[in-house]
């Protein structure tokens, strides 16, 4: 029985990218079973793609393998990926999409076994002739669209049960790690950024809820992850003041519907990030927001 194979791309659906992929994959593993948690990641936009594979990857079966195509550097001299960590097998380009969910499994005590996808055995080309599927007459591995001839085969092989190890070769050495602007506390304010804009104008920040304690009113001041000396700022949610492209917002909210519609607010979102909306509405579009603009939270003491 093959696994689950989940595709997180920049690709869009309007081209035929995604599902070439998928076709090969098929061709390869049959029963693989197919997941798309995304392909609207904003072209070439490595840092929102790892955020978003941080994200989503702890909600799928163990044995899933993740194939991640956010690949601005294809052609060039970076490598090619698997890395097997824990329960799961990840397909990527090495440019740092990986590390934010690798840095996230350390901090669980999961370790991590990297190979580069170099032997063209397992190539697009060399595997159809392997499967006397030469008729398809794929002569050679293109220099623009290795998610189809290498990552693509690689996560289908896996998938039907071929060891990571048996198609890449072992190095730990070289991992691309990306690097993340933690938000920083200073003088009473946080400083983050936006990290992620969804379908419904929704603003997602960096800044996680491990900074609220709900049932204290207080802030735990622990970024970075490995602070020593975590500190706590005491406040009110009702007097902390959110800050995106000049404009104010006034509170912490748990709900959209605590203010009325059209109304801007600021609250936690499903996975724990401060997030700034409007009520039946699109906060990006009325504050003309976009990934990487700076957000702060000005806290009032109480």
């Amino acid at each position: 029985m093959g696994r689950a194979i989940a595709l997180l791309t920049d690709f869009g659906t309007d081209d035929i990218y995604v599902g070439v992929m998928k076709g090969i994959m098929h061709a390869i593993c049959p029963d693989a079973t197919f997941i798309d948690i995304t392909h609207a990641i904003e072209p070439q936009n490595i840092k929102q793609a790892a955020f978003a594979l941080l994200n989503s990857y702890k909600y799928f079966a163990p044995g899933t393998v993740f194939l991640v195509v956010v690949d601005p550097g294809v052609g060039s001299q970076r490598k090619m990926i698997a890395v097997e960590s824990g329960e799961f097998v990840f397909i990527a380009p090495n440019n740092g999409v990986l590390s934010y969910t690798t840095m996230d499994m350390d901090d669980q005590s999961e370790e991590h076994g990297i190979y580069e996808l170099d032997n063209p055995h397992y190539w697009l080309p060399e595997l159809y002739k392997s499967m006397n599927l030469t008729h398809r007459y794929i002569l050679d591995v293109s220099n623009t669209f290795h998610g189809r001839d290498v990552m693509a085969p690689a996560a289908a092989l896996i998938a039907r049960g071929e060891l990571v190890s048996s198609i890449g070769t072992h190095n730990d050495n070289d991992f691309v790690i990306l690097n993340e602007d933690y938000p920083q506390l200073k003088d009473g304010r946080i400083d983050g950024e936006v990290r992620h804009v969804d379908r419904f104008g929704n603003v997602v920040t960096n800044i996680h809820s491990i900074w609220w304690d709900w049932d204290n009113a207080d802030i735990l001041a622990t970024y970075p992850y490995n602070n020593p000396q975590p500190r706590r700022l005491q406040i009110n949610p009702i007097n902390v003041y959110v800050n995106v492209n000049g404009q104010n917002i006034q509170g912490i909210h748990r709900t959209y519907s605590e203010v009325a519609q059209g109304e801007l607010l600021a609250l936690i979102d499903s996975n724990g990030y401060l997030e700034i909306a409007v009520n039946q509405g699109s906060a990006a579009a009325l504050l003309n927001v976009k990934v990487g603009d700076p957000v702060s939270v000005k806290i009032g003491n109480t």
